[in-house]
C-alpha cells in the first residue's frame, strides 16, 4: 500500500491587507484535508489584480506575519517577493524543491477557480499541485461544479466552509472612508494599519 504523503497547505494573494477571511480558509483547508501547515505567500506582484495603490511587498509580507503569528497551524512564507516569482506555477515548482516528500494543495475562493483557465499555465499549476477550494458568496454553485468537473474532480477539492464575504479592497475602502476595520482583521494588523497609515486617503 502507497504511503500517504504529508500534505502543505499554500495560500496566495496580495494580502493588502490579509483579514479573517483568508484565516478562515485556511483554518477550513487545515481541518478537513489533514494539512500538516499552512504556507501565507504573499504575491510579489499578482498578475491578475490591478492595484492602483499597489502596498510595497515588505509591508505585506510583515502584516501576513502579523495575521499568523498566533496560529501554529499557519507560517508566512517570502518566497515570491524574495525570488521575483508571478506565476503560481513556478511557485508551486519553488515549493516542491524546497519541501521534498510532500504533496503541495493550493488554496484558492471559488472566484479564483472559475477564472482559472486565464491564468498562466493551468494544466502546469494542476501537475503541481491539487486545490482546495473554498465558496465565495456570490458564486454560482453550478458554475463551480461544472469548473470542479472541467478541471478534475480528482485533483480539485470543494471545501465545505462557511462563506466569508470580505475583502481585501473592501477593508482598504473602509479605512479610506473612516470606518472600522476591527473584527475583519487580526487586531495586529488593524494596529499595523493604523500606525503606519495605511489605505488613507491622501
Amino acid at each position: 500500500m502507497r504511503e500517504t504523503r504529508p500534505r502543505l497547505g499554500v495560500i496566495g494573494g496580495s494580502f493588502d491587507p490579509p483579514h479573517v477571511g483568508h484565516l478562515v480558509i485556511a483554518s477550513e483547508a487545515h481541518a478537513r484535508l489533514g494539512l500538516e501547515r499552512v504556507l501565507f505567500v504573499p504575491a510579489a506582484s499578482p498578475p491578475h489584480k490591478d492595484l492602483p495603490r499597489h502596498t510595497a511587498p515588505d509591508v505585506r509580507l510583515a502584516m501576513t506575519a502579523l495575521a499568523v503569528e498566533d496560529d501554529l497551524r499557519f507560517v508566512e512564507s517570502g518566497l515570491e517577493i524574495e525570488h521575483g516569482l508571478v506565476y503560481t506555477r513556478d511557485t508551486m515548482a519553488a515549493l516542491a524543491q524546497r519541501f521534498p516528500g510532500r504533496d503541495l494543495v493550493f488554496i484558492m475562493g471559488s472566484d479564483s477557480l472559475l477564472q482559472l483557465d486565464t491564468w498562466y499555465d493551468p494544466e502546469g499549476v494542476l501537475s503541481r499541485c491539487t486545490l482546495a477550494v473554498a465558496p465565495r458568496p456570490g458564486d454560482s454553485f453550478e458554475a463551480t461544479s461544472a469548473a470542479v468537473a472541467r478541471w478534475g474532480v480528482d485533483r480539485v477539492a470543494v471545501l465545505d466552509a462557511p462563506p466569508v464575504g470580505i475583502s481585501s479592497s473592501q477593508v482598504r475602502a473602509r479605512v479610506a472612508g473612516g470606518l472600522p476595520i476591527r473584527y475583519l482583521v487580526p487586531h495586529a494588523v488593524e494596529e499595523y494599519v493604523v500606525e503606519h497609515g495605511l489605505y488613507r486617503l491622501p
